[in-house]
Order: structure tokens, then sequence, then C-alpha cells
């Protein structure tokens, strides 16, 4: 199991759901930047569980940073954060192991594994896992801000309810990082929770659409073919448990539209090169162009629900049936959001890194 990912900025993730502690190691950080704790508890806190929309499993998230922060600035070395797991209700797997519920990664685990894998809650597949992202993915979107790069994202939609779009990024961006359910417009908010409490209660989930704007990129960072913008950010992306889509710009909608339409024309503007549109994302060939950077998430409804679904017992070797009773999200968009955030703020500085040097993030 291969659990590290970047290259001159890189992130390591360890931990189970129901096991002693989660957490990451991030290396490749410069010397010299500020880790701020409280925004670390900060950004913990947006991931974790709200009312009725969400688990009753509820997580102190505590965090520790064992090592590479003296003083509160990074020493050069790796950074390990730990997340002790402390509201476990271990029991309640013990009766259901061998059940492949749908939708997750029980059966597909236990054939890789050989079954030696930590079962309980979905182990070191559970979401649970993704606040170590958030805890290690804090410290690189506060670097980012240093250099005026700015991250946010809304949802664009939940159970059939859309938000409104984008409009000052800036502006946006400053709204959202303060909303536990970051939509831009409240009204359409109340809307999708009021939809999914409906969900919840008839033993159901859903999903929604993730929409993220990065403003503030320089133009130049990312590779043609293997290692384009898209292509490093949508591997990081697809490893969020839960999403099954990436799309940059317009996205699939450019299938319908003509070669005038879907083209960015460039401008000078105060002798800065821009676009008129951004339907291309703020990328060209791979590369970013200047522009903001812009990207859909789409995230499946929670495959964890009380109604009974037809599956298998994979030690038994029969049919059999299964309805999810443990404590579990009926959506789990809201939640993703600020992961989402973590992971791009960690690719991006690996990206920058690579273009400009780590050290450009202490000048």
């Amino acid at each position: 199991m291969k659990n590290t990912f970047g290259n001159n900025v890189s992130v390591t993730l360890f931990g189970e759901s129901h096991g002693e502690a989660i957490g990451a190691v991030v290396d490749g950080l410069p010397a010299g930047i500020s880790v701020d704790e409280d925004f670390i508890a900060h950004q913990l806190d947006l991931r974790r569980p709200v009312g009725k929309i969400s688990t009753p499993r509820q997580e102190k998230d505590a965090f520790k940073i064992l090592s590479g922060v003296f003083n509160g600035r990074t020493t050069g070395t790796p950074v390990c954060i730990v997340i002790p797991n402390e509201n476990t209700k271990s029991k309640d797997y013990s009766s259901s192991y061998g059940k492949a519920r749908p939708g997750h990664a029980d059966y597909t685990a236990f054939i890789k594994y050989k079954g030696y894998e930590d079962y309980r809650g979905g182990g070191h597949f559970s979401g649970r896992v993704t606040a170590g992202l958030v805890a290690a993915g804090a410290i690189a979107v506060d670097m980012l801000k240093n250099k005026n790069i700015y991250i946010g994202t809304h949802i664009k939609k939940c159970a059939g309810v859309n938000d409104v779009d984008f409009s000052d990024y800036v502006s946006d961006i400053e709204k959202l990082s303060r909303k536990a359910f970051a939509v831009l417009d409240d009204e359409k908010g109340a809307r999708m929770i009021s939809q999914i409490e409906k969900a919840a209660s008839e033993g159901n989930s859903v999903g929604g659409v993730l929409e993220t704007v990065v403003s503030g990129v320089p133009a130049g960072v990312g590779e043609p073919w293997f290692d384009s913008f898209e292509s490093v950010l949508s591997h990081a992306l697809f490893s969020i448990p839960g999403i099954k889509g990436v799309e940059f710009g317009a996205g699939f909608d450019c299938a319908d539209m003509l070669g005038s339409e879907m083209n960015d024309s460039f401008v000078f503007e105060k002798e800065t090169v821009k676009t008129l549109s951004n339907n291309n994302g703020g990328i060209n060939g791979g590369i970013t162009n200047g522009m903001p950077v812009l990207f859909k998430c789409a995230v499946k409804p929670t495959p964890s629900i009380s109604k009974e679904q037809a599956t298998v017992d994979f030690i038994k070797g029969e049919n059999t049936v299964l309805g999810v009773k443990d404590r579990h999200d009926p959506c789990i968009v809201h939640r993703a959001r600020v992961v989402v955030d973590s992971v791009t703020a960690l690719v991006l500085c690996d990206l920058l890194s690579q273009k400009f040097g780590a050290d450009w993030f202490g000048e």
C-alpha cells in the first residue's frame, strides 16, 4: 500500500478509522514557514460533522505536531501531525465482517490484503483519514496565502439544488472560509440542508458537486503531457473518498460548444495577459495561464445507508442482504469541501516548489 503523494512537497497518510490515531507526515517544506495551530484547528472544524446532516460520530480532532516545527515555524525536517481517535465503536463491525457493504472497499480490500486489513469502519479506506490531509493542507493553505494565492470551494449542487455562481473570487473565498456549510446563497443552502435531512429520514443519502476556484496562481505552472497541471491535481483529487468526477473550466459542457464559444480570447490589461472568458479553467496545454484555476468535483451519495441492499458474504461464500445501521453521514459534500481545498493546496505547493524552488515560499 502506497500512501505518499507529491515530489518536492510530499504528504504521507497513516492510521485507520478505529485505530489509535490517524495523521500525516509532510516532507519538503522549507525552513522558517509559520505554522498557525489555531488555523489548523479551524480547518479541522470545517471537516467536522454538522447536526442532522452528518454522522453522530464526534471527534475532538485534538491534533499534535510531533516533529518538524519549533517555536511556531518549520525546521525544514518532516512535519508529523497525529490526530487521536477517541469516539470509536469497533464492536459494531464484528457482526458484519465478511458482508461487502455496497459502494465500499470491504471486498476489494479483502482481496488485495488477503484478509489482513483492518476492516473496522473501513480502516485505512475511511473518510476519517482525510482529517490528516486537512491538518497538513492547512499549512499549505497558509503558505499560499503568503504568496497571494487563495483557494475557495462552494457546494455548487446538492440534492438537486443549485447554488449561485462565483462572482468576486477573492471576496467569495473569504466568505466561504467562515462557513460550515459552504454556499454563496444561504437560501439555496437552507434548501439543500432540508433535502439532506429528508433523505436521512428515509434511510438514504445524497451527493453533489463542489466547485473550486484558485486565484493568484502565476502563469507557467505545470508540464505538458503526463504531469500537466490538470493531471497532477486530478490524480490527488480522485484520491479523496467519494470523488467520482473532475472537470476543469467548462468541462463536459465544452462538447456542445463551438470553437468560437469555447476559446478564451487573450487581451492585455494593465500590461498583464488575461483572457476574456475562462472556459479552459485557467490552463492551456497543461500549464497555468495566469487566470483563476476553476474546477468541479462530483461527490457520490454516501454509500452507507440503512436501506437493505443485496450483497455477498465473501467469507461464507453466499448471497445475503445488508442494511448499515451504524453512525454514518447522509451527505459528505459539505465536509468534503475543506478536503478538496487542502488537497489542492498541497498539490500547488508541490508544483510551485518544482518551478521556483521550495525557498520561494519564504521570500
